[in-house]
């Protein structure tokens, strides 16, 4: 049982707001449900107390009437955006281009040996390749289980996320010419060959200003949340649940 103020939880209304957050444990589980609803009955009662109307039976609409009534929310400034844009330069360049060929030698992830197999063909057919790189087409055509073999594995131009993850994070590493290591990935392993690099470039601050806005705006609002989520918890009378040693994020 959970009481917050005056109004109780019994285990079967528990038990029914756990099928909306899942986790990897039962417990975990349990907290999590037990958090929505005494958060979620905590802006109710608020939202009663100030007599607001108009809401609809949801957390989030209560919440946003609460934060328009009680909150005032500050804007990043252009000089706040400005700083943080010459702060964080790596976050706004251009993707960079990789125009790439590869052979893909199938290995499913969890066939151990398979995938062994897979590396010490890699590297054996690194080895010849390293020796005379005009074999590519030929040992592509021979041993590549990717379409791409019938065009000399030729991948195409490539920006990032156009490719699955592992394999995009060790191809985006590779410089121009042959990797000296296979790569692997979900599908297989590769042996590939960078034709061509183009490095990505700086974005100028007004092409970018709007989006660091939007982005710090919504840090700024997160944060107003989680301090009056927790205030609200702090002043209330709460029995059955300690949100003292509770990890969530509007907790924090």
């Amino acid at each position: 049982m959970i009481r917050v103020n005056n109004t109780e939880f019994d285990e079967t209304t528990i038990v029914k707001e756990m099928q909306y957050h899942t986790a990897e444990t039962h417990t975990e589980s349990k907290n999590k449900a037990c958090e929505s609803l005494i958060i979620g009955e905590l802006l109710k009662q608020r939202a009663g107390d100030l007599a607001l109307s108009g809401t609809k039976d949801s957390d989030e609409a209560f919440l946003e009437a609460l934060l328009d009534k009680e909150i005032e929310i500050p804007s990043a400034s252009d000089a706040d955006c400005r700083q943080y844009f010459e702060a964080n330069p790596k976050k706004f360049m251009t993707t960079p281009l990789i125009e790439a060929r590869h052979i893909l030698l199938d290995a499913a992830p969890d066939d151990a040996t398979a995938r062994s197999e897979a590396v010490e063909l890699a590297e054996q057919l690194i080895k010849r390749l390293q020796g005379d790189i005009s074999l590519f087409e030929e040992l592509a055509k021979l041993h590549s289980k990717c379409p791409s073999a019938q065009t000399a594995g030729h991948l195409g131009q490539l920006g990032k996320g156009q490719t699955v993850p592992e394999f995009e994070r060790q191809l985006f590493n590779c410089q121009q010419g042959l990797a000296a290591s296979p790569i692997e990935s979900r599908y297989g392993v590769h042996v590939v060959y960078i034709n061509h690099r183009e490095e990505g470039k700086a974005l100028p601050y007004e092409m970018v200003k709007q989006r660091i806005s939007d982005y710090m705006n919504e840090k700024v609002r997160r944060k107003a949340i989680a301090q009056y989520i927790h205030s609200l918890v702090s002043e209330a009378d709460i029995e059955g649940f300690d949100f003292s040693v509770s990890d969530s994020p509007l907790m924090q």
